[in-house]
């Protein structure tokens, strides 16, 4: 069975690109700066209000893969190890270069990615326009099509949570967040326009998730 990881960056659109009603609508609980912050943060997380700046992808027994990320320009570089490819495009086009590689896997495995990267994918795709071409919210209780390792490792919620960090440090496996970068400096990067380390960080946790994906499958996925 053919299997690859994958996990998205996303980012906050500005809020101007909202009109006044919708505004209104997104910060009418926004009564001091405080809450006005945090409710300005929940925007990169619905695929309403943020797009998709980065999708990483991973094959965990090659453990060679690409990024498709937002750039300012055309970029197609390898890593320095050859095994990752980088290509930038806008949105539209990296969500069509992601549906064009996912449809040649049997399986795909996430960290979170039914409550969160899965359905985003689906909702900017239609957004932009684009087809999907692979179903990527199929029956929860199976690990055959989609893997979830964030339902997997909680037994599908019967135990606590962790974020991916804990769960890599607990394993033994390098956190992506050692680097020093996290969700928060995404905004700040982009508007820099340092697209090239946005990308990075978005292959460190996929092979962070794909190092996981292998303690899981060998420890904890019951065959029998």
């Amino acid at each position: 069975m053919s299997s690859v990881v994958f996990d998205i960056e996303t980012l906050a659109l500005p809020l101007d690109a909202f009109d006044e009603i919708q505004q209104e609508y997104l910060l009418k609980f926004a009564d001091t700066d405080e809450k006005r912050e945090l409710e300005l943060q929940k925007l990169n997380l619905s695929a309403l209000t943020a797009q998709i700046i980065a999708i990483g992808m991973i094959n965990p027994e090659s453990m060679g893969g690409k990024v498709f990320f937002q750039s300012d320009k055309k970029e197609k570089f390898l890593s320095e190890d050859n095994k990752v490819e980088f290509i930038s495009g806008d949105e539209k086009e990296i969500l069509q270069l992601f549906w064009d590689t996912i449809q040649h896997y049997d399986r795909y495995i996430t960290f979170n990615g039914r409550s969160f990267d899965n359905p985003f994918l689906m909702m900017r795709s239609a957004l932009a326009g684009v087809v999907p071409t692979k179903n990527l919210m199929p029956y929860r209780y199976d690990a055959k099509e989609h893997c979830d390792l964030l339902e997997q490792l909680t037994f599908y919620g019967v135990t606590r949570k962790y974020n991916l960090d804990f769960y890599c440090k607990a394993f033994g496996i390098k956190s992506p967040k050692s680097e020093g970068i996290t969700g928060l400096d995404l905004g700040p990067l982009y508007r820099e326009g340092n697209f090239h380390k946005i990308a990075e960080y978005c292959i460190g946790d996929v092979i962070a998730t794909a190092k996981l994906f292998k303690q899981w499958n060998e420890f904890l996925n019951i065959k029998n």
